[in-house]
């Protein structure tokens, strides 16, 4: 049987995350000894990793804990648990389209920026200078005459 600390260290978990994720019923063989303190087994490690392993893919809590409900009423649950991942998946990859148009965005930014240093360009990312520039990208500053009263 292990402590907390020590189930930390074998799956490279914080003290606190293994605290937490026993509190959220992610650990459902823990037990609990004469004074009441979390005790880890063998499975109660490999749950943990399977935890660990899951939230890495950005899995929410709520998502790890139906999988594991799942995963308590075995293998009849292989389907829903399939389904899971693949909601899971469909999640990141709208995410990875997300983080792709950030890095683009900051792509132009950047090219500004450098722009801007090589001094080929004035500086237009300075919103305090924008009522100097106004006329420069009239389409995207912000114009008080159209300010709704």
């Amino acid at each position: 049987m292990y402590t907390v600390k020590e189930a930390a260290k074998i799956t490279g978990l914080t003290e606190h995350a293994v605290r937490f994720y026993t509190d959220k019923g992610l650990v459902p063989s823990v037990q609990r000894n004469q004074n009441n303190i979390r005790m880890f087994d063998d499975e109660s490690i490999n749950w943990l990793h399977g935890v660990k392993c899951l939230k890495q893919s950005g899995m929410p809590i709520e998502f790890i804990k139906k999988y594991i409900d799942l995963c308590l009423e075995g293998d009849s649950t292989i389907p829903q648990r399939f389904a899971l991942m693949m909601e899971h998946k469909e999640a990141a990859l709208v995410q990875l389209e997300e983080a792709k148009r950030h890095i683009a965005h900051l792509e132009q930014k950047t090219a500004l920026y450098q722009a801007i240093l090589d001094q080929r360009t004035p500086d237009t990312t300075n919103p305090g200078n924008w009522d100097k520039i106004h006329h420069m990208h009239a389409d995207v500053f912000y114009s008080p005459s159209v300010r709704k009263v």
